[in-house]
C-alpha cells in the first residue's frame, strides 16, 4: 500500500512527459507535501531555475526527514507513477499551482488531513537545518 504522490517541477519549455519529478511512497497528502514545499522555500533551494537541482535538494530534505533507503525516487515525469493514491503535484517556486488527481477517483478524492502544517515544519526542520546550514536567524522562525 503507501500513501504515495508524484511531486513535479513545471518547466515552460519542456514536455511534461519530461519535467523532473520526485515520486513518495509515503506522506504523500496535501499535507505533508505542503510543509516539504514550504521548507525548501524557507531554505532558498532553488527551483524553477533548475528543476534537476531542485528535485535533488527536495530529494535530500525529504528522504533526511523519512529516514530509510526506501519509498523515494526521482526521474522523468512520464517513467513515475502518476496515477498513485494523491496524484500529481505540480509546482513553481515551491508553492503548488496545478493538481492532476488520479483517473480512479472520479471527482471523489478526499484531501488527507492528518498533519499539523506547523509541526510538520518544525519536524521537517529538526532534520534538516543542519544539513542545509540553516538558522531561524536566516530569516526568522516558521512562516506560514
Amino acid at each position: 500500500m503507501g500513501n504515495r504522490a508524484v511531486i513535479t517541477i513545471k518547466e515552460k519549455d519542456t514536455p511534461q512527459e519530461d519535467w523532473n519529478s520526485l515520486y513518495l511512497h509515503w506522506n504523500g497528502g496535501r499535507d505533508s507535501v505542503e510543509p516539504f514545499l514550504h521548507v525548501a522555500k524557507l531554505y532558498g533551494i532553488r527551483c524553477n531555475s533548475d528543476s534537476s537541482y531542485a528535485i535533488a535538494r527536495l530529494s535530500q530534505l525529504i528522504g533526511n526527514t523519512l529516514g530509510g533507503t526506501l519509498s523515494l525516487g526521482v526521474g522523468a515525469y512520464k517513467c513515475l507513477d502518476t496515477q498513485s493514491d494523491n496524484g500529481v503535484y505540480i509546482v513553481e517556486d515551491w508553492e503548488i499551482v496545478e493538481r492532476e488527481y488520479p483517473s480512479w477517483c472520479n471527482d471523489n478524492f478526499e484531501e488527507q488531513d492528518e498533519y499539523n502544517f506547523d509541526e510538520m515544519v518544525k519536524d521537517i526542520r529538526s532534520m534538516n537545518d543542519g544539513v542545509f546550514g540553516y538558522t531561524s536567524e536566516c530569516e526568522g522562525e516558521i512562516a506560514s
